[in-house]
């Protein structure tokens, strides 16, 4: 397990509970999965059992020793939030839980329609999350930042190291940004959601496709092979392929899955050449 390719949660829909996720990707050859702290739970075709990392002690400790176990860690934290009613300190028990279970970063967004308070909250929470080792994005090509230009703006007005963008490429290009707005600006992107898609939208709505049906890198019509290069050394792209076709037809998550990730690693491979996680 030597490469930056990872497994985001979405692969499996969100259900996966996390010591099974920690071991497919370590049977799939990957050292980085995302997670969240509780299961998603629109879309569950395995069958997987509810779960909890808030509330259960249990399912951390499980979770941490399977990961010392195979050497996978966590390479991104999912469901972060600025919230109008809240302040970045109302974050801190979550900040701790993804500390304790070794996240390299957590994806941030935000619903406050202030925007010098969000600004102020986005720059807070990264202050928290570099006190505990964990790098703060914030991702491109969904609302309110839907171009890599916007993000650049946002990174700008933080005014904070610890805080950087989240490329998906699926939303950076069917969203409007292109290979050339990347020129100058690679160290503005702290983690990579990597999946293919047509050029257009087809017949499923723009999000219908993004949660449940997307492209596994290189069978699709975006530019990958372009980008990747682009890309800041070492940065780790997880796959997030969510295929609710093959789960409909019981294909399990090893195959399912383990398809994309091969199909992914071909594709950084020819791309990229072969290169190690920082």
């Amino acid at each position: 397990m030597t490469d930056n390719i990872g497994i985001e949660r979405l692969c499996c829909f969100g259900a996966a509970p996390p010591v099974d996720f920690v071991r497919l990707a370590a049977r799939l050859g990957c050292r980085f999965i995302s997670i969240g702290l509780t299961a998603m739970s629109y879309y569950n075709p395995d069958s997987y059992p509810a779960w909890s990392l808030r509330s259960d002690p249990m399912l951390r400790r499980e979770m941490l020793a399977a990961m010392s176990d195979t050497g996978v860690t966590p390479s991104l934290c999912e469901g972060f939030a600025i919230r109008p009613e809240t302040d970045a300190d109302a974050l801190v028990p979550d900040l701790d839980l993804a500390a304790e279970l070794k996240c390299r970063c957590i994806n941030l967004g935000s619903a406050e329609r202030d925007k010098s308070r969000a600004i102020a909250q986005f720059a807070a929470i990264a202050e928290l999350a570099m006190q505990r080792g964990i790098l703060v994005t914030a991702e491109i090509g969904m609302p309110p930042l839907v171009t890599l230009a916007a993000g650049l703006r946002l990174i700008d007005q933080v005014g904070h190291p610890n805080f950087r963008l989240l490329l998906d490429s699926m939303h950076f290009f069917r969203m409007g940004s292109a290979l050339a707005d990347l020129a100058g600006h690679a160290d503005a992107i702290g983690y990579v959601q990597l999946a293919d898609a047509p050029c257009a939208n087809g017949t499923l709505p723009y999000m219908e496709e993004a949660l449940h049906e997307r492209l596994p890198p290189g069978a699709g019509e975006l530019p990958l092979a372009e980008l990747i290069p682009l890309l800041p050394a070492g940065v780790v792209m997880g796959v997030e392929v969510p295929q609710r076709s093959l789960a409909s037809a019981r294909i399990g998550p090893d195959e399912r899955v383990g398809g994309v990730v091969r199909t992914a690693r071909a594709l950084v491979n020819r791309t990229a050449g072969h290169v190690n996680a920082g």
